[in-house]
């Protein structure tokens, strides 16, 4: 699934691409690719249609388009395949392509939606009231993500003491904190030295602020080389790979020495998932009788 990373990536290249461009026509190959569409593939085409996308926007791994000078988004969700591609108009259409918006210049490129697993997808909905983003409303529970220049370092510091949960499953908890997911949890606990089952409640404030240093630390050295990819699902717009699963120190290794201690590093099945760490680096909390 990608993370804010990856979604970012793909954020600037329709920024760069998209943004300002008036849309002709669209069309829906696959139904699902708009089932969170109350009016379905028809009514997406017809309401699309004529409109202007502003600039691309995003909270944690969620990413809207604007539409200029209306209160509607375009909500994309790339679930665990789904690529927005930006084509020339003449390209071969992908084998999974589902949605295809054409646009009204002469800049001879439109937007795909190509999902092999059907998890994602395109949807129209209202924007939150005086959002100066565009927010759409269906997201509006979800925090703001630790790249945000307003995320709340301190209420995220109480929410998390408030919370009594464990430290990977509150990274994970998109109400508290946006974005991060399996793969950049593991990293920033690594670098932090914290297992993954630490109580929240233990968590200093020196602790968690060192923890939220190493996300966004993580997130960054993530996006300068344009995200993770462990296989062909996940590019940016114009279908390149990121290169930062070289870089990981913990997701992934399991069996190869910590880069720290010599350690082998361990994987261990966590809620239909896995966490990578380093049993010396990383010691499980103690288990109070």
């Amino acid at each position: 699934m990608p993370e804010l990373p990856e979604v970012e990536v793909v954020r600037r290249g329709l920024e760069r691409w998209v943004a300002g461009r008036t849309v002709e026509a669209v069309e829906v190959l696959h139904p699902r690719a708009v089932r969170r569409h109350p009016g379905g593939g028809p009514d997406f085409a017809a309401r699309l249609r004529g409109e202007t996308l502003g600039v691309p926007q995003r909270r944690g791994k969620y990413l809207w388009l604007p539409l200029a000078g209306r209160d509607l988004s375009v909500l994309g969700h790339l679930g665990m395949s789904g690529q927005l591609l930006v084509q020339p108009e003449d390209a071969p259409d992908e084998k999974h392509l589902r949605i295809r918006v054409r646009f009204g210049d002469d800049a001879g490129t439109e937007l795909r939606f190509v999902d092999q697993r059907t998890f994602g997808g395109l949807s129209l909905h209202e924007t939150v009231a005086d959002s100066p983003e565009g927010l759409p409303d269906v997201i509006a529970h979800i925090a703001r993500d630790p790249l945000d220049p307003l995320f709340d370092e301190a209420a995220y510091h109480l929410a998390l003491r408030a919370k009594r949960t464990t430290v990977k499953r509150a990274l994970l908890d998109q109400s508290l904190i946006s974005g991060v997911g399996n793969i950049y949890a593991d990293e920033a606990l690594w670098r932090s030295k914290l297992h993954y089952e630490r109580p929240t409640a233990h968590l200093t404030r020196p602790r968690s602020a060192e923890l939220l240093g190493h996300v966004r630390d993580v997130m960054n050295a993530a996006l300068a080389v344009g995200g993770t990819s462990f296989d062909s699902l996940y590019v940016n717009v114009n279908g390149q790979s990121g290169y930062f699963d070289r870089s990981l120190d913990a997701y992934g290794r399991e069996d190869e020495p910590c880069r720290r201690c010599g350690t082998p590093m361990r994987r261990r099945p966590w809620m239909n998932r896995s966490s990578y760490f380093c049993p010396r680096c990383q010691r499980p909390p103690r288990v109070v009788s």
